[in-house]
């Protein structure tokens, strides 16, 4: 077969994968729709997330259900699901796992073995995650970039696909540990939960208080998963969108020529993996939205799970209650109008 063929090929191939995960994507969010009321935002960032190998931190009051919306989709893409409750006595070894001296009866010698801890999942849940010392926190560091784990002088691989969503109530503040900028940057998307409709709210309680009980089928497999992730890297982005990404990324630093609100309420700006994200989960939605490539509307809308918490504001902004969502607000008005 010619070049040109196999590349006509591979473009058919490709099309077709892309055909079946926004089927794959319809039936999981109809199963996790049986336990789980409204969210759509939320389950189609996350989806994003998992598509693009990234990792999700969860800020929401309690009570939204988040931890069941995340082992509603492990349930929905037969994947292996971990909790792990974050608390001040929390030890990285209880996340990681140990070695434990074990002994043979039938020779009578003593060898260490290495102990799987809950971090060996494909789902992770890391529940309430500033509640641990940043001792512990970093525990999950390594797992996150390299999806490894190291024990003493051994190191061992993580079963792909591997991802974590943390969760963190932005209510109690007292007994918390905030998570450092290195370790926020790990986490692709910082997707806020709000309270649901008062439609939403309603049937919530109608399901909770009754005899009702969805049963969640499997609608997407984990070695599907391992396939599209490849296929999102594969989609084809214009120039002028990876421009607008990239620019509106650096115009959230305080530089030269930065705008005076830029400077006044923003300390540090989001680095160039804030650009990365950006282009790589616009293509992940661009295909779950029937689209051949990412748009401008892609890109302004994921600017704010991308972007907010890659942001550190200043004193003044925190005095005038000014969040990162009001200055990116304000930042893509102004790239609208160019």
């Amino acid at each position: 077969m010619s070049k040109g063929g196999k590349r006509t090929k591979k473009k058919s191939d490709d099309l077709a994968m892309a055909e079946r995960l926004i089927g794959a994507y319809a039936g999981m969010r109809a199963e996790i729709a049986k336990v789980i009321v409204g969210m759509e935002e939320v389950i189609e960032h996350i989806f994003i997330s998992l598509l693009c190998s990234g990792h999700c931190l969860l800020i929401g009051v309690p009570g939204l259900a988040k931890t069941l919306m995340v082992q509603t989709l492990a349930k929905a893409t037969d994947l292996k699901f971990s909790r792990i409750q974050f608390t001040p006595d929390l030890m990285p070894a209880d996340i990681t796992g140990t070695d434990i001296i074990e002994e043979d009866p039938a020779t009578g010698k003593r060898h260490f073995r290495f102990v799987e801890g809950p971090i060996f999942s494909n789902i992770l849940l890391a529940d309430e995650i500033n509640r641990t010392p940043p001792k512990t926190q970093s525990a999950l560091l390594e797992a996150m970039q390299e999806y490894q784990v190291t024990c003493g002088e051994e190191t061992y691989q993580l079963k792909k696909p591997f991802f974590v969503l943390a969760t963190q109530n932005p209510i109690e503040q007292e007994g918390t540990y905030p998570l450092p900028e290195a370790q926020l940057d790990r986490f692709m998307l910082n997707i806020l939960i709000d309270y649901p409709s008062k439609g939403e709210e309603e049937e919530m309680v109608k399901r909770t208080t009754s005899a009702y009980v969805g049963e969640v089928e499997v609608a997407f497999k984990g070695e599907e998963i391992m396939d599209v992730q490849s296929l999102v890297r594969r989609v084809p982005v214009a120039d002028h969108i990876v421009e607008l990404a990239a620019g509106l990324v650096r115009r959230t630093r305080p530089e030269d020529g930065s705008p005076k609100y830029i400077k006044d309420w923003v300390r540090w700006g989001a680095g160039p993996r804030g650009s990365q994200y950006l282009v790589l989960t616009a293509k992940a939605r661009a295909i779950l939205h029937e689209r051949l490539t990412p748009n401008e509307e892609d890109i302004f809308y994921l600017a704010y799970p991308v972007l907010r918490h890659r942001m550190v504001t200043s004193f003044a902004a925190e005095a005038e209650g000014v969040k990162p969502d009001d200055i990116l607000e304000r930042v893509i008005g102004e790239v609208k109008k160019k």
